[in-house]
């Protein structure tokens, strides 16, 4: 099953406790940030621009954790980090500005953890979102699941990294 944007928007909308974000690649190749991406390697980036592109989702992540949503992201990332993650780095405070948490764990930390093969989403501990993308980072589709052993082991996964995880503000790149 494929979604869109406005599907991740009504899930948002119906989450009630928590939604938590596992990330566990060193680049993307999404369109949506190619421009800001291309302007960020030449010295160009600005927050301005990049909080421009990104506002419906500080203002979705906003709207949620303004009803008691908790949104975490936990990034695992290789050391030394690749130009995509320096990039996402420099406007990740506007996440944690929005109402986001985001943890990053060095990969050579995390090498004893079981971990998903794909980034995902786990909504209210209930329904996962598998985000398949290819060799390059470009985005080929999404998958859900609500197996109860199978969202167990995500949300096991997602723990075991946010534990270990340091805390945006506390991580340079």
């Amino acid at each position: 099953m494929s979604q869109s944007v406005e599907s991740f928007a009504e899930i948002m909308a119906e989450v009630r406790r928590s939604a938590v974000h596992l990330e566990l690649r060193d680049s993307y190749g999404v369109d949506n940030e190619a421009d800001n991406f291309a302007a960020f390697r030449r010295g160009e980036w600005s927050e301005a621009r990049e909080r421009a592109d990104r506002q419906p989702w500080l203002d979705l992540v906003n709207e949620a954790t303004s009803r008691g949503v908790a949104i975490r992201r936990a990034r695992v990332v290789s050391v030394r980090v690749s130009e995509y993650i320096r990039y996402e780095h420099a406007g990740t405070q506007m996440n944690v500005d929005a109402g986001e948490q985001v943890r990053w764990l060095p990969r050579d930390r995390a090498s004893d953890l079981a971990l998903p093969g794909n980034d995902l989403w786990i909504f209210d501990e209930r329904l996962v979102q598998f985000n398949i993308f290819d060799g390059p980072g470009q985005w080929i589709r999404t998958d859900f699941t609500e197996d109860p052993n199978v969202v167990k082991f995500c949300a096991s996964s997602f723990e075991s990294v946010w534990e270990r995880g340091v805390p945006h503000a506390e991580f340079t790149v």
